[in-house]
C-alpha cells in the first residue's frame, strides 16, 4: 500500500512539471525581416510621438546637473513637452535575411535608426570598428532595462556589438578634458550624450536577449573616449580593412581563408606579414601604403607583390 502511494506521488509530481513546461513553452513564430521592419518602424514612430526627453534641463544646465538623459510620457503636467518625434534625427540601414541566418533570402531591406544627441561632445567620433569608453543603458520601448552599464564606464568593441549600436555610436563624438576629482575619481568632460533607437532588424531580432523576440530597442549613451583599434595589430586600423565599405568588416577576406582582414596579420596570404609590407627599414608605416606595381592594389593586398 505505502509503494503505491509513492508511485502515485511520483506519477502526479512528474504529470504536474510536464503541465507546467507545456504552459510556459512558448513557440516564437519565425517572420521576415520586411514585415518586422514595418511593424517596428509605427511602433517606434508611435513612442517618438508621445514621449519627450528632458531638453530643458539640457539647455539650461543647471547647478549639479548631470546629463543624464530621461524619458518620460506626453501627459498631464507634461503635456505641452515637445516630442522625441521632432528632435530626432535617422539613418537608413539596409539589413539581409543572412545577417539571422534566415531561412528567406530577404536583401536590402531597408531599417531606420533614429537618434538625438542631447549633448555633442567636443571628441572625434568612432568608426564601427573602434573601441569606445562610455555609460551605456538598453532598455524596451516599455521602459524595461534590459542591459546597463552607468555610474562605471566600460570599454567597449564596436566590432562585436550590434549593428543599430556601432552605426549609432559612429554619429556621436567623444569627451575632451580628463580630470582627477578631490575624492581621487576621474571625470571626462563635454561627452557626447545622446540616445538611439533602432527596430529589431539593426539589433537581436527574432533572438530574446533583450527580453523578447523582435523588440525594437532604446540605448541611452554617454560617450568619454574612442580609441582607433587595430584588432590584428598589422599596421592597418580595423576600419580601413573594411574594403567594400559597408561598414561591416567581418566580411573583407582578401585570401579567402578563415580570419577577415581586421583580424589576419596576412592578409593577401603570401607568407609576409602585412606590417612587414606596409613599412620601411626602420619599422616606420609607410603613407600611402606602398604599391610596388602599381596596378592600384597596395603590396599587403596582392600576393604578387
Amino acid at each position: 500500500m505505502k509503494n503505491s502511494v509513492v508511485v502515485l506521488l511520483v506519477l502526479f509530481v512528474v504529470w504536474s512539471c510536464k503541465k507546467d513546461d507545456e504552459e510556459e513553452t512558448i513557440v516564437v513564430a519565425s517572420r521576415t525581416l520586411s514585415e518586422v521592419a514595418v511593424e517596428n518602424d509605427a511602433d517606434i514612430r508611435e513612442y517618438l510621438e508621445t514621449h519627450f526627453y528632458n531638453y530643458e534641463e539640457f539647455a539650461a544646465n543647471p547647478e549639479g546637473f548631470d546629463y543624464t538623459i530621461t524619458l518620460d510620457t506626453i501627459a498631464g503636467d507634461n503635456a505641452d513637452k515637445t516630442p522625441l518625434i521632432d528632435q530626432v534625427e535617422s539613418l537608413k540601414i539596409n539589413v539581409s535575411s543572412v545577417n539571422f541566418s534566415l531561412s528567406t533570402d530577404e536583401e536590402d531591406i531597408e531599417h531606420t535608426l533614429y537618434y538625438l544627441v542631447a549633448r555633442q561632445g567636443i571628441g572625434t567620433s568612432p568608426s564601427v570598428a573602434d573601441s569606445t569608453y562610455l555609460n551605456y543603458e538598453g532598455l524596451r520601448l516599455n521602459g524595461k532595462v534590459f542591459d546597463a552599464q552607468t555610474g562605471s564606464p566600460v570599454w567597449f568593441d564596436l566590432v562585436n556589438s550590434i549593428s543599430g549600436f556601432k552605426n549609432g555610436m559612429s554619429l556621436f563624438k567623444a569627451g575632451g578634458e580628463v580630470v582627477e576629482n578631490e575624492d581621487g575619481t576621474f571625470e571626462v568632460l563635454d561627452t557626447g550624450v545622446g540616445i538611439i533607437i533602432m527596430p529589431s532588424g539593426l539589433g537581436y531580432f527574432s533572438s530574446s536577449t533583450p527580453g523578447a523576440s523582435y523588440a525594437p530597442l532604446i540605448f541611452k549613451i554617454d560617450l568619454l573616449r574612442v580609441e582607433e583599434s587595430d584588432h590584428d595589430q598589422d599596421g592597418v586600423p580595423s576600419i580601413l580593412e573594411d574594403l567594400d565599405g559597408d561598414k561591416n568588416v567581418g566580411n573583407d577576406n582578401t585570401d579567402g581563408d578563415n580570419f577577415p582582414n581586421y583580424f589576419d596579420p596576412d592578409d593577401d596570404g603570401d607568407g609576409i606579414a602585412t606590417i612587414t609590407e606596409i613599412s620601411d627599414e626602420d619599422g616606420n608605416i609607410i603613407i600611402p601604403y606602398p604599391d610596388t606595381d602599381n596596378d592600384g592594389t597596395p603590396d599587403y593586398l596582392d600576393p604578387d607583390n
